[in-house]
């Protein structure tokens, strides 16, 4: 037991649910895809720093791959600055928790005070118009526990809809991958990489409003417990809207 939780949480830890994609194939691309490495870990590690215990889970649940990009030990140097993630890796009981997530059908909403959902490029092939995220990230904003989406993952919100039928973003202000990064992204290896982008898609939806920041400048949204980040530098202020949401 770390330090963290033998001083703030001895008896009853708060106990977070971070959901990642699992491996997949881009169908606009055709590269393989997976999950940010640092809307992972740097959520993570607000999360254990807090005393918190963190379940990592999948759809479909066992070994995860993340975008190449994301990789602080890649060729590209893109991540390289990724001190948290290389930290990580470099672990062995950490790296193990990549190589092992949960299912999300053995797990149950009531076990958890908070979902925290994790982008990078598959989430856009694997989330979108997956029945059973949709269901669990609005089980969970109905139950009124912090319910948080970063980055690429915001796809889900596009769709997800709440017991009465309405959009969990209806009336909510939300924010997730600007249509800004979109195109730098797309300038950056030369082709379209998104079957779609995400905030002209928001845009065209009722009753939402969202909203960016600068590009790749860290930003999060806390609007009830409806929590979002933008890209791949506003996991850790998500996860820290989560922290102020529990409030301990």
């Amino acid at each position: 037991m770390s330090r963290a939780v033998d001083v703030l949480h001895p008896e009853s830890p708060k106990r977070i649910l971070i959901v990642a994609s699992n491996p997949s194939v881009s169908t606009l691309t055709g590269w393989p895809v997976g999950f940010w490495w640092a809307e992972l870990t740097h959520p993570y590690w607000q999360f254990v720093e807090r005393g918190y215990e963190v379940t990592i889970a999948s759809p479909e649940g066992g070994a995860l791959v993340a975008d190449g990009f994301s990789d602080p030990e890649d060729a590209s140097g893109y991540s390289a600055h990724d001190l948290i993630s290389l930290g990580f890796k470099k672990s062995p009981t950490h790296a193990q928790l990549i190589e092992n997530t949960a299912r999300l059908a053995d797990l149950s909403v009531d076990d958890f005070d908070a979902v925290f959902l994790v982008g990078g490029q598959a989430p856009m092939v694997t989330f979108v118009d997956n029945d059973q995220v949709h269901a669990l990230v609005a089980a969970f904003f109905e139950s009124g526990k912090p319910t948080a989406v970063v980055c690429h993952a915001t796809c889900v919100l596009l769709k997800a809809r709440t017991s009465s039928g309405a959009l969990v973003v209806d009336g909510k202000t939300w924010t997730g991958f600007a249509t800004s990064e979109e195109k730098f992204a797309d300038e950056f290896v030369g082709q379209k990489i998104q079957p779609f982008w995400i905030e002209d898609e928001a845009r065209e939806l009722d009753n939402t409003n969202f909203v960016v920041n600068s590009m790749f400048k860290p930003f999060a949204v806390r609007d009830g417990n409806l929590i979002t980040g933008q890209q791949q530098y506003s996991g850790a202020a998500a996860a820290r809207f989560v922290i102020e949401a529990l409030g301990v």
